[in-house]
């Protein structure tokens, strides 16, 4: 099969469409013939050499396809199912994926809609599930509009908790579409959520990463009220909790989001696609920093999704 691929760190160049084994799946897993696969910021740091010392490796942890082969013991789908879920293994950017975990694809999604689901869901979910956020909750989400960001709006909205979100001027119309109230990130950052919360949030949450940490428990009210899933440096020298994979997934998220996005209260939009032999394109875009929504590698040809096109994000039904 086709597979993204590197066999030395440095910029996009180095990486390269390459043939490998097919995979098999293993007990409880499914293996799917891919028809699209998300891009995330752990893409280009793994290819720089920031998370991972070992050569060659793989890319993409997240896909959406058709069920092809089932593992032992698998059976709530067949072959010909429409999934997506994460790849365990980190080989999902590629024609063939085994998925450990995976959940039936949404009917009125395609697959670029549903591979860009599964990382932002789940780390969103299991930032909200840290921070105890529910119903009367005032939430501050440092980096708001991304697709973690706007994710995390959606779903601590549909617990009823109060939303602030930072993001560029630009994109507070879109952060409202989601149901938050909008404030400029940047100095004096403090006194703009101040004065949308005189007595401050109760949690805040750090997609962005931008060195706000301290302001953000002064808000709060202390470091045990903030998580962060982008500093990992700022939460070591403030106290504040990282939250990543490494003490369990909120996988659960994957099997629960459908009915949100049926409703019309979920949406992550798809903000560009590719396809694998433009993965270094693709990295370039994602490194910038400056996409709204997903970006997302198609394999094959999908239908009503042109390579390269810029989608239309579905706002939040009123």
């Amino acid at each position: 099969m086709k597979a993204v691929g590197f066999s030395q760190f440095g910029g996009p160049e180095v990486l390269e469409v390459v043939d490998l084994p097919d995979p098999h799946p293993g007990p409880g897993q499914v293996r799917i013939a891919v028809r699209a696969a998300g891009v995330n910021p752990s893409d280009w740091k793994k290819r720089k050499g920031l998370m991972d010392g070992e050569l060659p490796q793989t890319l993409g942890y997240e896909a959406a396809g058709v069920v092809d082969e089932i593992g032992e013991g698998v059976a709530d789908v067949a072959v010909g199912d429409r999934v997506f879920g994460f790849s365990t293994d980190g080989a999902a950017q590629a024609e063939l994926a085994v998925l450990s975990y995976y959940a039936p694809i949404p009917p009125s999604l395609d697959f670029a809609g549903a591979a860009a689901l599964p990382a932002a869901v789940e780390t969103a979910t299991r930032a909200l599930d840290q921070l105890g956020v529910g119903n009367g909750s005032t939430l501050l989400i440092n980096g708001a509009s991304g697709s973690v960001g706007s994710a995390a709006v959606q779903l601590a909205v549909t617990r009823g908790a109060r939303v602030i979100g930072t993001a560029s001027p630009a994109n507070h119309d879109y952060l409202r579409s989601l149901g938050a109230e909008p404030v400029a990130y940047g100095e004096g950052l403090a006194g703009r959520v101040r004065a949308l919360a005189p007595d401050g949030v109760d949690v805040a949450l750090d997609v962005a990463g931008s060195g706000v940490l301290p302001e953000l428990i002064e808000l709060a009210g202390g470091q045990e009220h903030v998580v962060t899933i982008a500093d990992f440096g700022g939460a070591q020298e403030h106290g504040v909790r990282f939250s990543s994979g490494d003490a369990g997934r909120a996988v659960h998220a994957l099997a629960e989001i459908g009915e949100l996005i049926e409703s019309g209260h979920f949406s992550i939009p798809v903000a560009r696609t590719f396809p694998l032999a433009e993965i270094a394109e693709a990295h370039r875009v994602s490194e910038h920093g400056h996409a709204r929504g997903k970006l997302v590698l198609v394999v094959g040809e999908l239908p009503g999704i042109a390579s390269g096109s810029l989608k239309e994000p579905r706002l939040r039904s009123e």
